[in-house]
């Protein structure tokens, strides 16, 4: 039987979509997907509490890898499982089966398809932390067979129910946020930001409230995706640079990367480049790349140089050595040079992507007198919408009044440390258009203010 979770166990917003998917006529085994360390094992062991009974087999151990590496066929192993657990077969429509760490068995993610297949009443799911590795070595993984869904590191709601700050967050889900809520969403939105997201440091920080005593937990995560590193590809020349990017990606959080020389070394940009796939594809450093597009759909140009997006800001402001720094500011829009909240709200974007593997994208235009580079594009109907994250008086957003003056649309956002607000704007060319300016805090609600704006109701 699953044993209990944390003494700390936190909701997770994917929890919802977990209950619809064991409510679902058309249910198939489940694969959770994310990076080490998100919560994915804790969040099953969690809602496995709904369930009559609960079988977790975590394939890291002998004795639970091998019921897949004895049998061939799902219907033994089920059986073999079973009788293990002191459970009927006839119970099988009130079970839950947990694979965990299902990347260690290339076998079992192979036989998944069978489970939707042939015992379609169990209810299956998987979890692992560097999958896509894993999946090259199943030789015909069960597409269409089976289901996604992706954790990644707590978000700002999240944490605010972590906090059990019910006020907090009746006035973080009301829309339009009001004007009393402000300043006590934003000094919450500042401690999220220092620590980040990742559930152990979270369960650390409420208990001892002392950034000191989150060193411990930074490192322990951090040196588990360095020692991973044995994991993501075999070839010592990756290894040496996949270990030089870790060391020196956080300090390239202010600008575009260049793979060519990156970190300055003197590794290739061709050697560069391939081990930051493999990183992306780990989920712990992503390339966001730029399009050049002014309405849907969006296409990345992948020969334009990406952005790094690191798994989560707190490991980042940890990694520089700013958290303390961080402390005494009263608006994070010029931290780090201006880099924290550009990738904090891209970080929160992310964690509502939990069905799709979808990477938001930037916009630029780079031409020798007029080059310009919008943080973020949105898809809205028909229109792409531009968002800068910036503070600063309307007159400084050059590369949102360069889009603006070239799109078929007169709509923009600024993503601020200021407060609610819609006004009339027009730009240097004389072009009048409506600004949203968005408290930074609401980065998890950006595609429902976007729409709350457009539609004008406000």
């Amino acid at each position: 039987m699953l044993q209990d979770s944390l003494d700390m166990v936190f909701k997770r917003q994917v929890f919802n979509y977990l209950e619809e998917w064991k409510n679902s006529v058309e249910r198939k085994p489940l694969i959770v997907r994310g990076a080490r360390q998100v919560g994915k094992t804790t969040l099953i062991q969690d809602f496995s509490k709904l369930y009559k009974y609960a079988v977790s087999l975590n394939l890291e151990k002998r004795a639970d890898k091998s019921f897949f590496e004895d049998f061939d066929d799902v219907q033994s192993i089920v059986e073999a499982v079973f009788l293990t657990h002191n459970l009927r077969i006839d119970d099988l429509q009130d079970t839950l089966l947990f694979l965990d760490a299902i990347q260690e068995s290339p076998k079992a993610i192979k036989l998944l398809r069978y489970f939707y297949e042939e015992l379609p009443q169990l209810h299956v799911i998987a979890a692992g932390s560097l999958l896509e590795f894993a999946m090259k070595k199943v030789s015909s993984f069960p597409v269409g067979r089976v289901q996604f869904l992706y954790l990644h590191p707590m978000n700002f709601e999240e944490y605010l129910e972590a906090l059990n700050h019910k006020m907090a967050l009746e006035q973080f889900n009301s829309m339009p946020i009001k004007p009393v809520a402000h300043k006590v969403l934003m000094d919450l939105f500042h401690r999220y930001a220092i620590v980040g997201g990742m559930p152990e440091v979270i369960k650390r920080d409420l208990d001892k409230n002392n950034l000191s005593d989150l060193t411990t937990v930074y490192e322990s995560i951090w040196g588990t995706y360095k020692n991973d590193i044995e994991k993501y590809t075999a070839i010592e020349t990756e290894r040496k640079i996949i270990k030089h990017i870790m060391n020196s990606a956080p300090l390239e959080l202010d600008k575009r990367v260049k793979f060519q020389g990156f970190g300055n070394s003197n590794y290739r940009s061709r050697e560069v480049g391939e081990c930051f796939r493999i990183l992306d594809d780990a989920k712990v450093i992503r390339l966001v790349y730029p399009t050049t597009v002014l309405e849907p759909p969006i296409q990345a140009d992948l020969k334009k140089s990406p952005r790094l997006q690191f798994l989560d800001s707190g490991l980042v402001n940890y990694s520089l050595g700013i958290q303390g720094q961080l402390l005494k500011m009263d608006d994070l829009s010029n931290a780090y040079k201006g880099a924290l909240i550009p990738h904090l709200v891209t970080q929160e974007l992310l964690s509502v992507q939990v069905k799709t593997e979808h990477k938001p994208n930037f916009w630029v235009r780079e031409k020798r007198q007029s080059s310009a580079e919008v943080d973020l594009v949105i898809s809205y109907q028909d229109m792409l919408i531009p968002i800068e994250i910036k503070s600063g008086p309307t007159g400084s957003l050059r590369s949102l009044h360069q889009f603006i003056d070239a799109s078929n649309h007169s709509f923009g956002v600024r993503v601020y440390g200021g407060t609610l607000s819609v006004e009339n704007a027009v730009t240097p060319d004389g072009k009048p258009y409506r600004l949203l300016n968005l408290p930074y805090f609401l980065g998890t609600k950006l595609n429902e203010y976007i729409g709350w704006f457009i539609e004008g109701r406000f």
